[in-house]
């Protein structure tokens, strides 16, 4: 695998790499800038950590933008 896009809720939010043993994510959104940077495991770990992150947001703001 050289690159993965990574999607939340039908919206490209950023891409995986491999990186040593893991994949690290490359965040293209704003709203998920708190992940850039990260190592996960799996897309799966990814995309539970989007999810996590965007839910315990305080603001109400659409996260379609």
């Amino acid at each position: 695998m050289t690159r993965q896009v990574i999607e939340y809720a039908g919206i490209p939010v950023g891409i995986v790499v491999p990186d040593s043993n893991s994949l690290k994510f490359v965040a293209v959104k704003f709203h998920v800038y708190d992940l850039d940077g990260q190592h996960f495991a799996t897309t799966s770990d990814v995309l539970r950590a989007i999810h996590k992150l965007t839910s315990t947001s305080s603001d109400n703001v659409s996260r379609a933008a």
